[in-house]
């Protein structure tokens, strides 16, 4: 598999971490995920994610998965050392304290790197290191809310409140950038046998994924006006419509070919001039005879309507619905284990050495003592930390 030989030492909770050395496990990384004894995994916990399959919350299965657990206090002398000591090993590291922690608990990148150069360190935080917010505490709803994407997430006339929006899209671009980032950073290592420090603020990747969006803010020094905005409901080809029975139907394209196709289909070519031309006014009129007409039939009757048009279009389905769908099944995004549990699958698909999903979870600290058999330790280093367990 392509990342077969690397180890990545996984300091992270949650999950913009966990899903970004989850996905290095799945293509052939060897992952070992240090947890606190006396505070481990918060995902583990069914108080807090209630939904459990096999034992094992839903969450914490399809975040930790193929990983190796070693239980280590940090703030001792002796988890310390073990971890010093997996570090002189390791390729990468992952944490996700808040700026300073590491610093103070004297594992941040200098202090690491000093004896392991080659390290690639890779810190996931709300705002960055640096910076005015560096010190704000924030999860993902938070820092979405920072990045003005909250404010545009409401009904294109503005009569809803800001919506929370159904994915952590703070969490999974900051995972995705922080694996982005890390393999840039063995790529460069692999040239000049240098490592490097990956600094990654969940923030900074929301506002990264907004060039679409961006046309009113650096054009026009102003902020989006809804109704006149193509990713806002200002464009009648990228909307969500009510049917007939109370479902939704979402346009998602307005490429001059599928204006034709929907509006030639539905007997009024007339509104295609308008629609082909910018967001806004021009597109108003054809948002309420689309409304009005998605209003006459029920959800399977338009599906059945668009079957073999050229048209980007969906039914909007429940995530239950979206999770049965025969493309899910045939693409392996959903599969099952030997005891019947369900797993998210990878998403990124090689034609050679595809994903070889280990689907095992660890106990906490299961291979702790495995491990540091692995390790220069004293042998009362290693007796202290086997007796924390």
């Amino acid at each position: 598999m392509k990342l077969e030989g690397l180890t990545v030492l996984d300091l992270s909770l949650f999950l913009p971490g966990p899903a970004a050395t989850q996905l290095m496990a799945d293509h052939g990384a060897r992952v070992i995920k240090v947890e606190n004894p006396r505070a481990p995994e918060p995902t583990r916990s069914a108080a807090a994610f209630p939904w459990q399959q096999g034992g094992e919350t839903v969450m914490f299965r399809n975040t930790q998965r193929g990983k190796e657990s070693i239980a280590l206090d940090l703030k001792t002398e002796a988890g310390k050392a073990a971890l010093l000591a997996l570090a002189r090993k390791v390729d990468v590291v992952v944490e996700a304290f808040r700026p300073g922690v590491a610093q103070r608990l004297g594992i941040d990148y200098a202090s690491l790197s000093a004896d392991n150069p080659g390290l690639i360190y890779c810190s996931i935080s709300a705002f960055g290191q640096t910076g005015p917010w560096r010190d704000r505490p924030a999860h993902d709803t938070a820092t979405v809310a920072a990045a003005g994407i909250l404010d545009v997430t409401r009904s294109p006339e503005g009569d809803s409140g800001p919506a929370i929006i159904g994915v952590p899209i703070a969490d999974m671009l900051s995972s995705y950038l922080a694996l982005s980032g890390i393999l840039m950073a063995l790529n460069r290592r692999h040239q000049t046998g240098k490592g490097d420090f990956v600094d990654i603020s969940m923030f900074e990747s929301v506002l990264a994924a907004s060039p679409n969006i961006m046309g009113p803010v650096f054009g026009g020094d102003q902020a989006p006006e809804r109704l006149n905005e193509r990713t806002h409901g200002g464009n009648a080809m990228l909307n969500v419509y009510e049917t007939g029975d109370g479902h939704y139907l979402a346009l998602g394209g307005g490429e001059h070919k599928f204006v034709e196709a929907l509006f030639e289909g539905l007997g009024r070519a007339d509104f295609i001039p308008a629609v082909t031309g910018p967001a806004g006014k021009g597109h108003w009129e054809a948002i309420a005879f689309l409304r009005d007409t998605f209003r006459t039939r029920s959800r399977s009757d338009w599906e059945q309507w668009f079957a073999g048009r050229d048209i980007c279009w969906s039914s909007v389905v429940s995530l239950h619905e979206a999770w049965q769908s025969e493309h899910v099944l045939e693409r392996s995004m959903r599969f099952s284990d030997a005891d019947g549990n369900d797993h998210i699958g990878s998403a990124i698909k090689f034609a050679a050495e595809p994903a070889q999903i280990n689907t095992q979870l660890p106990a906490m600290g299961e291979q702790t003592a495995q491990i540091l058999d692995e390790l220069d330790l004293t042998e009362a280093d290693r007796k202290a930390i086997l007796d924390g367990l």
